[in-house]
């Protein structure tokens, strides 16, 4: 009988203690409740609590974690049905508050996330919301964190995963990308032949430009030798000029001195040029000379004369002059 109850002491002693100490493990809390009512949470460790009066109430895991939503159907703003899943982390940050501010914790944050992805994503059309999750998955997080804060839970993300829109809606998308697609090609065609049609324009209007130019340089540079010519032709005849007076006052001066053969060569001047005019004429097929030989010689003999008397008279006064 000793045997008996001794037994049973060291059992309730176990019991006891066993009640008595406390481990939490790293990454969760838990909450103790004394007589049903919560009083404190005791962080990862060792810890000891009075048994039969002190109990742990709630394990809360406080690591991060990651909830799947199921796939659900949306009716986006222009009445396009489409299938929806996604995924949501989050975090428990106060251990007191997500166990007895909500009930079953999980599915709560689930039934808020699919009701605001149906919200969210229902005021859009399916163009935005095909080429906009970036925003679906922040108007989400937003709503949603600020929704589960009396929890004392912190919704870190959320990502929409898939958005599947019906069979037939996808091949219209198809159809419709395909001739935006055409649409695009034709405009950068039209775009390619009217830059083409630009610059073979302003090609042509340079051309222009370059050879009025040119005509213009070659118009002032035959001007340049058309002035060049004629000042070099009044040059030309400002010689002559010079020459026939120098001429003229030899000749003057011989027929003053009573020399008949300086009219005789003003004669013969006159003679020949009235016979090349005679020969140079376009109209002229046949030339008469009615002329005699020794008349022409005669007269060349008294050029030949004058010339030698100028000749001598120019030497008399070169040695006068000495």
């Amino acid at each position: 009988m000793t045997e008996i109850v001794l037994s049973l002491i060291v059992l309730l002693v176990v019991f006891i203690v066993y009640s008595t100490i406390k481990t939490v493990p790293q990454g969760f809390e838990y909450t103790v409740e004394r007589f049903g009512r919560y009083t404190h949470t005791m962080a990862p460790g060792f810890h000891m609590i009075i048994p039969f009066v002190d109990q742990i109430g709630a394990k809360v895991n406080m690591m991060e974690s990651v909830m799947q939503v199921p796939s659900q159907d949306v009716i986006t703003k222009d009445n396009a049905a489409v299938t929806v899943d996604g995924i949501v982390f989050y975090q428990v940050l106060d251990a007191a508050k997500s166990a007895y501010e909500v009930s079953n914790l999980e599915q709560a944050i689930l039934n808020l996330t699919m009701t605001n992805i149906r919200t969210v994503m229902g005021s859009m059309d399916l163009d935005e919301l095909l080429s906009h999750r970036e925003v679906i998955n922040a108007r989400l997080l937003s709503v949603v964190d600020e929704a589960t804060s009396p929890w004392g839970t912190k919704v870190t993300r959320i990502e929409i995963k898939d958005i599947k829109p019906p069979r037939d809606l996808v091949d219209s998308m198809g159809r419709q990308m395909k001739a935006e697609r055409e649409k695009r090609a034709l405009i950068l065609e039209a775009e390619g032949e009217r830059q083409a049609a630009i610059l073979a324009a302003e090609g042509d209007r340079q051309s222009k430009i370059l050879k009025a130019e040119g005509v213009k340089q070659s118009m002032i540079l035959e001007a340049e030798a058309r002035k060049e010519s004629a000042n070099r032709d009044a040059e030309a005849r400002e010689r002559l000029a010079t020459a026939e007076a120098q001429a003229t006052t030899v000749v003057s001066q011989a027929i003053a001195q009573g020399s008949t053969q300086a009219i005789n060569y003003f004669v013969a001047q006159k003679y020949v040029e009235a016979f090349k005019s005679l020969a140079e004429s376009p109209n002229q097929k046949l030339v008469l000379m009615p002329m005699e030989t020794t008349g022409i010689l005669g007269t060349i003999a008294g050029i030949a004369e004058l010339t030698k008397e100028a000749f001598h008279s120019h030497e008399d006064h070169s040695k006068k002059g000495k």
